[in-house]
C-alpha cells in the first residue's frame, strides 16, 4: 500500500511539472505596430536547445503570436543567420524579429503579410 502511494505521488509530481513547463511565463511580451494598421503581440519563450544528427545546434525557443486578424499562432524557433526566426513545420508561416523590428511571411511564395512592424514602447 505504501509503495502505491509513493508511485502515485511521483506520478502526480511528474504531471504537475509537465503542466508547469507547458504554461511557462514568457521571457518577454512585445507589441508591434505594422503597416496598414496591423498589429502583432509576440510572447517569447525560452526552451532547451538540442543538437541535430549532423551536430548542428537547434534552438529550443518558441513564440506565441496574436495577429490583428484574430489568429493565434505558436511557432518554434528555427535556425537564423541574423535576428530570430520562428516557423511552422511546413514553413508556410515565418515570423522574423531583430531588435525592435519584425515581420511575418506566409504561403509558399513567402508573401510578407505583416510588414515594417516596430515595437511599441
Amino acid at each position: 500500500m505504501a509503495m502505491a502511494r509513493i508511485t502515485a505521488f511521483f506520478l502526480a509530481s511528474a504531471v504537475a511539472a509537465t503542466a508547469a513547463a507547458q504554461t511557462a511565463t514568457p521571457l518577454q511580451t512585445v507589441r508591434y505596430a505594422c503597416d496598414g494598421g496591423k498589429t502583432i503581440v509576440a510572447q517569447y519563450f525560452d526552451g532547451q536547445a538540442t543538437v541535430a544528427p549532423g551536430g548542428m545546434p537547434l534552438p529550443g525557443g518558441r513564440v506565441t503570436l496574436e495577429l490583428s486578424d484574430g489568429r493565434r499562432l505558436n511557432l518554434p524557433q528555427t535556425i537564423s543567420g541574423s535576428g530570430i526566426r520562428y516557423a511552422n513545420a511546413g514553413e508556410t508561416i515565418v515570423f522574423w524579429s531583430k531588435g525592435d523590428t519584425a515581420f511575418v511571411e506566409e504561403g509558399p511564395s513567402r508573401t510578407v503579410t505583416y510588414k515594417d512592424c516596430i515595437a511599441v514602447r
